[in-house]
């Protein structure tokens, strides 16, 4: 696939702690494509490289960042630690490691009061992709197609299963 010019800013950025987190975030960054959403994908820690972590998040909006997905698995500080240096809604993914991702969302999800952090699902990247596409539809009218557009091609999936269960067939099954 040929690398898109550096000409875009990105409206979306996608953190991980680390690259091993990748694989989680890489159905975010395929859903961001299909819509058209420019983004940038960074690898930040908020115990490894705390400065950056924080210069970054104090940046981010003056660099047109209007969505901040940040995916972080155990002690899952890097979502929190950018939600608190920043007034971006911050979208937090728990990665599934030593607790199956319990110990990840847990630590998302239990922000003080001032510093909200959205939380998906464990392993829930795209579900992250979503909820900013469906942020940044409030205010563009194009995102907000796609995403309508997406959502009805889910519900066209469903349908078409379940005419092909019609032709599933059974001794004691009545349809």
């Amino acid at each position: 696939m040929p690398k898109q010019s550096n000409k875009m800013n990105p409206i979306v950025s996608i953190i991980m702690g680390s690259t091993s987190d990748l694989p989680v975030l890489e159905k975010a960054a395929q859903f961001l494509d299909e819509m058209e959403i420019p983004f940038e994908m960074n690898a930040l820690s908020a115990h490894r490289t705390p400065q950056e972590v924080e210069q970054f998040a104090r940046e981010a909006k003056n660099r047109g960042v209007k969505v901040i997905i940040a995916a972080a698995g155990m002690a899952a500080a890097l979502p929190g630690v950018i939600a608190a240096n920043t007034t971006l809604p911050v979208i937090g993914v728990p990665v599934k490691g030593m607790l199956d991702g319990l110990d990840a969302m847990l630590s998302i999800i239990q922000m003080p009061p001032g510093i909200p952090v959205a939380t998906v699902g464990v392993n829930g990247g795209l579900n992250a992709a979503i909820l900013a596409a469906e942020m940044l539809a409030l205010s563009d009218e194009g995102i907000a197609k796609k995403v309508a557009d997406y959502k009805e091609n889910l519900k066209n999936k469903i349908k078409k299963a379940n005419e092909e269960l019609k032709e599933v067939s059974y001794r004691f099954k009545t349809n």
